[in-house]
């Protein structure tokens, strides 16, 4: 698997296995299908509530540990200095594991410099390799690194064909921050899967329109995540490396991007309402 190197040198694979949206009973299955088909890459959050499934699968795999890359997320309910440290324990715990790859701010509301600050203990401490955000748009990210020690290492975003956050990602990069794609696929939302450029393209190459946007994210360096819990569409997502897109056909995509989200804004009150308030546990 090819790898980025983040801000502090840990190797990150550059393609993995997200779990968002799979419900907790069938976590275990797909997790347990991906790391044999070759996943090393594992992403879930708290507010996932499948971090015990995740950790059973991991558990029974065999893989050993030096061979994963685990990511869970901090949820706006637990924000806070001491909250943050509390839930990554639960998470630690219920993932059956000793220390995290990365762990992630999942949302940018709430105490967050709190919990950054809790975040750069336990990343000083040992017990996480990187610690980083998810959802900052850029003016919250540059603010958030100007004002603290550690830099995040990571930044996952919605990032996809018709919203490709060139300029943002272009801001990371200045800064030390590695994007990381969640929703590539857009959830099939401007019909992805029958977009007659990405069929053309993936017809040119012999691929899947899923594994033309995928490519697309790895020749932009952008780690990505695609779920499915079908083994032979994951095994498909990670078969992406054996053909390259030229610059015509980056262009095309290219000219795909609306420059806005198809699913929520973060700077949105009413939305910020919604997601800082909701609670994942009692």
């Amino acid at each position: 698997m090819r790898t980025v190197t983040l801000n502090n040198g840990v190797e990150m694979p550059i393609l993995g296995y997200g779990v968002y949206q799979i419900p907790p009973e069938q976590t275990e299955r797909a997790v347990t299908e991906a790391l044999a088909v070759g996943y090393r890459l594992l992403d879930t959050a708290a507010a996932y509530q499948n971090e015990e499934a995740v950790g059973r699968a991991i558990a029974s795999s065999g893989v050993p540990r030096e061979e994963l890359f685990v990511t869970t997320k901090l949820w706006v309910q637990d924000a806070g200095e001491e909250n943050a440290r509390r839930a990554f324990d639960t998470s630690l715990r219920k993932l059956g594991l000793d220390h995290l790859d990365l762990y992630l701010i999942h949302q940018p509301f709430g105490d967050v410099y709190g919990s950054w600050r809790a975040m750069q203990r336990l990343y000083h401490e040992g017990r996480v390799k990187a610690i980083g955000v998810s959802n900052f748009h850029a003016d919250r990210l540059v603010d958030l690194i100007e004002h603290n020690e550690v830099t995040p290492a990571v930044n996952q975003v919605e990032t996809h064909p018709f919203f490709q956050r060139t300029a943002d990602q272009e801001l990371m990069r200045e800064r030390g921050v590695r994007i990381e794609s969640w929703g590539p696929f857009a959830e099939g939302r401007n019909n992805l899967f029958s977009d007659p450029v990405l069929g053309e393209i993936a017809e040119g190459h012999g691929k899947s329109v899923p594994q033309v946007v995928l490519r697309w994210l790895v020749q932009r360096e952008v780690v990505v995540i695609p779920k499915s819990v079908r083994a032979d569409r994951m095994a498909e997502n990670l078969d992406v490396f054996d053909f390259a897109l030229t610059d015509g056909e980056m262009a095309r995509i290219a000219a795909m991007d609306t420059g806005s989200s198809l699913f929520f804004d973060h700077r949105d009150p009413a939305m910020v309402s919604r997601i800082g308030t909701a609670r994942v546990h009692d």
